[in-house]
């Protein structure tokens, strides 16, 4: 007698666990990038501003792009892969860009819907889509890092590569993606969180000497900084002659701040706490705060309330208020408002089914003509 099985009871639908870690590091660094907003109407007249920002942006930006980067799938993309592109990034980009639009025309601009060219910190979604579409065939290559680097370092020499579709950021800043992309293929997250508190805290002295030192560099030499327009070349936004350099050798200036970068990276993830904080649950509204920081800090980038010199008092302040807004922004009550703009689901704009009726494959399999050397299919021996 054959031994009979009870049915199954169905499987819940799995959740991925999220690591604290990594939402410890999106929510500091993306509230790093909400202080460097923010400070920026200080930067021209107080030094000790504008080596915040130095600091601030010799790390943060390539933090932020390398964590996206670590998420980012390079298979072949599926449906829904295809529709998160859509609702996470296309969509909120039209959304946003089109609301910026009618704020500049209710101050007295002119009302010119130009989506090729984004609006402050919309750059982002655009060089994130093309980062995500282009990652699956430069993995196909060999040494796809070095190839991004050779990318972002010749896109410094094209004078006609400018801010259209976020192309200047898109092409300097990929290195960055594609170096998360690449640790995640080390799978430093389980080897880090196998470490012992002891050894992790020897990377992590390492770690804070790297950053002292940069704390120390930055404020001694700033004048040094200002005429050799580091901030231009942190912001991977223009040509190497439209900064002001025209030699051959300029690119190894975007070579050495790309390496430093990735450095202080790892750096900065080492720093971060593995356990989960008061702050963890605020990494996974990053977009909200990416998304609407900006509409905070507009009035202070509009008027000239910053301008000029200010007292000392000023930088600490602006910095707390930027961690405050950060902090808000990552609130459930301003998520669930904001959650049609910020995540549109768009669910009315999707076809009911994500294949057609032919398949992926618009012609059918019997009308592609054999590949070459390619064995012919054996029918099945009916014995068996």
């Amino acid at each position: 007698m054959e031994p009979t099985t009870m049915p199954h009871a169905p499987r819940p639908p799995h959740r991925k666990r999220r690591v604290p870690l990594w939402d410890n590091a999106r929510w500091i660094a993306i509230t790093l990038v909400v202080i460097g907003h923010g400070i920026l109407p200080l930067i021209a007249e107080d030094d000790a501003a504008y080596s915040v920002y130095l600091f601030i942006y010799s790390f943060h930006v390539a933090v932020f792009v390398t964590v996206s980067g670590y998420f980012a799938k390079s298979g072949p993309p599926n449906a829904r892969a295809m529709r998160q592109v859509l609702t996470d990034i296309v969509f909120p980009y039209f959304i946003f860009e089109t609301i910026w639009t009618l704020i500049r025309f209710a101050l007295g601009g002119e009302f010119v819907l130009d989506y090729t060219t984004a609006s402050w910190t919309l750059w982002f979604l655009i060089a994130l889509a093309i980062w995500r579409i282009a990652l699956p065939y430069l993995v196909l290559l060999r040494y796809p890092l070095l190839i991004a680097i050779a990318i972002s370092i010749g896109a410094g020499y094209a004078v006609d590569i400018d801010s259209t579709l976020a192309l200047t950021r898109t092409f300097g800043m990929f290195p960055f993606f594609v170096f998360g992309w690449k640790l995640r293929q080390l799978r430093i997250t389980d080897r880090w969180l196998d470490l012992s508190t002891a050894v992790a805290w020897r990377w992590r002295a390492g770690a804070i000497a790297l950053f002292s030192v940069l704390l120390v560099v930055l404020p001694m030499a700033i004048e040094t900084w200002r005429d050799l327009r580091l901030r231009r070349f942190m912001l991977y936004d223009e040509s190497y002659e439209a900064i002001g350099y025209d030699e051959p050798w300029s690119g190894a200036i975007r070579l050495f701040l790309l390496l430093l970068a990735m450095l202080l990276a790892v750096a900065f993830l080492v720093l971060m706490p593995r356990r989960a904080t008061a702050f963890t649950a605020f990494g996974s509204a990053t977009m909200y705060i990416y998304l609407l920081h900006s509409f905070v800090l507009f009035p202070l980038r509009e008027t000239p309330l910053l301008e000029g010199e200010q007292p000392w008092w000023v930088l600490p302040a602006m910095i707390v208020f930027c961690v405050g807004v950060s902090v808000v922004l990552s609130l459930k009550p301003v998520r669930r408002v904001f959650r049609p703009l910020v995540e549109p689901r768009a669910r009315w704009l999707f076809r009911p089914e994500p294949t057609t009726a032919t398949g992926t494959i618009v012609l059918p399999p019997d009308a592609l003509p054999p590949l070459p050397d390619s064995p012919k299919p054996q029918k099945p021996d009916a014995r068996e």
